[in-house]
């Protein structure tokens, strides 16, 4: 599995850095492993729609539609956005794989996402029904935003499996934690650090719920740095575009600018201030997402060159 790790050197540091955009191109990475036992369960359940909620930019809308289209499935997206508003890249490319979209206003889907978390079946029943009147719900599996449950991190908890050597630090992105619980829960003898895409002081929590899905064992393996979120999600600063590009070009490495970006940017900071041993065995887990780029080109006026 070597072809999947690339190794960077930044400051005589070698960081190895597990290439998920590479060892599953056609599903974003990590989406891959988040979804993998989703789709076995809904197929065991006799289930024929997947549905799913996301923004307009979502890999996860992104990642859902393609692997829909490839294990037959038909997909629908709840999306926040106004029905007026022009598809986006992700959308479009969404729409290609044959997913069909509902387009939700702030208040329901934030509803939509406290029904889910809740459990409380009757209100999301009918708050689904308000935007699919003739849908069967004996039909649908349902999946939450981001793809993040206890099925999930089945999948993500296979992300290490490729790694064929010990690191001291294990450094994932984190969104809605699923990637990295997983991991924490798969590797023992490694420091793992979050590095969140948004504001907030909830990931602890969040995790731990996580965990505790999966297992009753108490992890104290992991810490969230969360000095790098430039300001919120999707928040972003001339320093990181300047980042990206100058990452691209020193290391061919694509990265998108609401996870993987911030993650490597946190990196490279803490190895300038030393807070890593010189000799520190590094992994960085490249999540993918990269259709993300054309998105936020296409939003923000091809800022990157990757």
């Amino acid at each position: 599995m070597s072809q999947f790790i690339h190794t960077i050197n930044y400051k005589n540091f070698n960081v190895d850095v597990l290439r998920l955009d590479l060892l599953q191109p056609n599903i974003q990475g990590n989406k891959y492993y988040k979804l993998k036992y989703n789709i076995v369960q809904a197929r065991k359940e006799n289930k024929s729609i997947l549905l799913s909620f996301g923004g307009a930019y979502s890999n996860h809308i992104a990642a859902l539609a393609k692997l829909g289209a490839l294990e037959k499935f038909t997909t629908i997206g709840i999306i926040r956005a106004e029905e007026h508003e022009d598809l986006s890249y992700t959308l479009k490319e969404a729409e290609q794989n044959g997913m069909l979209f509902k387009f939700c206003n702030r208040t329901d889907y934030r509803n939509f996402r406290k029904h889910l978390n809740n459990n409380n079946q009757e209100a999301f029943g009918e708050l689904l029904k308000k935007y699919l009147p003739k849908i069967d719900e004996k039909e649908v599996y349902i999946i939450p935003e981001g793809g993040t449950n206890s099925l999930a991190l089945k999948g993500t908890q296979e992300i290490l499996d490729v790694i064929e050597k010990a690191y001291e630090y294990i450094c994932c992105p984190v969104g809605t934690a699923g990637t990295i619980s997983g991991i924490i829960a798969s590797s023992k003898y490694s420091n793992i650090i979050g590095f969140p895409a948004l504001k907030g002081n909830f990931f602890e929590k969040e995790i731990n719920t996580l965990l505790k899905q999966i297992s009753n064992e108490t992890y104290s393996n992991w810490e969230i740095n969360s000095d790098y979120h430039f300001g919120a999600y999707a928040a972003f600063n001339n320093d990181l575009i300047s980042f990206i590009n100058r990452f691209y070009s020193d290391y061919a490495i694509p990265l998108e600018p609401i996870y993987t970006a911030k993650m490597f940017f946190g990196i490279f900071d803490m190895i300038a201030k030393n807070k890593f041993a010189l000799d520190s065995k590094i992994l960085a887990i490249h999540t993918g997402g990269l259709q993300g780029i054309k998105g936020f080109n296409e939003k923000h006026g091809d800022l990157l060159n990757t």
